[in-house]
């Protein structure tokens, strides 16, 4: 982490020299790096400060995850049971036309 500051305090410094030389886009530079060093520090210190997941908690995770599954599982076939019978009979014609041999169009 403090190579991280040094560097962008390094390189904050040679954008403001570059900046009084004249280079217009070295300001936006100059405030730039220091930006990019405080949001390292806050990076480092948010994955040092992360909370782990207890055992419990993925429990429960699993235990959610499995029965939106269920649900989801349930509404589709729910879906399919009430399906229209003209988007049935459609359904039904384009799986026929997808086994059926294919015509040759403009030679190939």
């Amino acid at each position: 982490m403090l190579l991280w500051i040094a560097v962008c305090a390094i390189c904050a410094w040679w954008q403001v020299g570059r900046a009084i030389e004249g280079n217009q886009l070295s300001f936006l530079y100059s405030i730039e790096w220091p930006v990019f060093g405080v949001l390292g520090v806050l990076g480092w210190y948010a994955m040092l400060n992360a909370e782990k997941v207890t055992e419990h908690q993925q429990k429960a995770r699993q235990e959610y995850e499995e029965k939106m599954r269920a649900e989801a599982l349930a509404a589709r076939l729910a879906a399919e049971e009430a399906e229209d019978p003209a988007l049935a009979a459609y359904n039904d014609h384009l799986a026929q036309l997808s086994h059926e041999s294919k015509k040759r169009l403009w030679g190939h």
